[in-house]
């Protein structure tokens, strides 16, 4: 449940909140500290002593503070020092409910980890000073391309509906090695589940829960470009599925395997681009089509 916050958004970012658990501690700073073992307690005090910990009414909470189980508190996050993301996202529609983007390679969507001003949604915040944009959905870090947000509360559900009910067309394109043998265009379907590590997926036996369109546009000197439709929307979906035909995405660092991680290497990016979505708009009934302007 999202919690009204008593603090402004400050730069684009919207202070966090954490309902506190069931348990014994002598004060506040104590549970934070256990809590979150990466900030040390000075971090937490110079906090509080700014006023940037509070309660749902907005009343400062300090280092003795009682710990009442239950109660809401508000903070800020403070994540190390983010590396620039050096890519620049595009607004490509925007009305009084919704704003489409075009997001390029490497910049996550949403504050998460170490990322929080280079992101997305924090970056579209300070460009156009939204307060309550919100993505409908999500792409990876890894993936370029349009992505749609909402901006207008009352009309959040009608559109994030299309997305639960498979009402949306999405397209997108990717490089990967030519398949002479492979006879497109071809529906690919396989079951997938969480593999091994965590932030993989990977195909088992049984009834296939996943399903994509796979067309060749054109051959290139060392590749191919490829149009991708997915008829479902599991994690990685299109990643697995062309790696098991054989023709992994190029520059693909978990399949078909792990590769060592490249940490803020941005040289190498993922090639593949959300190129298009449409939909019929749920409050006026208009077809809607918005397109990345980028390219492979």
């Amino acid at each position: 449940m999202t919690q009204p916050s008593p603090l402004p958004i400050v730069d684009g970012v919207a202070p966090s909140y954490l309902w506190l658990p069931v348990g014994e501690w002598p004060n506040l700073l104590a549970f934070l500290i256990q809590r979150f073992p990466a900030i040390d307690s000075a971090t937490w005090v110079a906090r509080m002593a700014r006023g940037e910990v509070v309660d749902g009414n907005g009343l400062r909470l300090m280092p003795d503070s009682p710990y009442r189980r239950g109660m809401c508190i508000f903070y800020y996050r403070e994540p190390p020092a983010e590396t620039p993301i050096p890519f620049e996202e595009t607004i490509l529609y925007q009305d009084e409910r919704i704003l489409v983007a075009d997001k390029p390679h490497f910049l996550p969507m949403i504050p998460s980890g170490r990322f929080l001003h280079e992101t997305l949604l924090v970056r579209l915040k300070k460009k156009t000073g939204l307060a309550d944009l919100t993505p409908i959905h999500r792409l990876d870090r890894e993936t370029a391309g349009v992505v749609i947000f909402s901006h207008d509360i009352g009309s959040r559900g009608a559109y994030q509906s299309l997305f639960q009910q498979r009402l949306v067309d999405k397209t997108y394109e990717a490089l990967a090695p030519t398949a002479p043998d492979l006879a497109l265009p071809l529906v690919y379907r396989s079951r997938m589940v969480e593999g091994t590590p965590f932030f993989r997926m990977q195909e088992v036996a049984g009834e296939p829960n996943s399903e994509t369109r796979i067309e060749l546009i054109e051959r290139r000197a060392t590749c191919s470009l490829y149009r991708l439709r997915p008829l479902t929307g599991k994690k990685h979906q299109l990643r697995v599925h062309l790696a098991a035909l054989g023709i992994p995405i190029i520059n693909d660092a978990f399949y078909p395997d792990v590769y060592p991680c490249k940490g803020d290497d941005l040289s190498t990016p993922l090639k593949l681009l959300a190129r298009e979505i449409a939909f019929v708009d749920p409050l006026d009934g208009r077809p809607r089509r918005f397109t990345s302007q980028r390219e492979l």
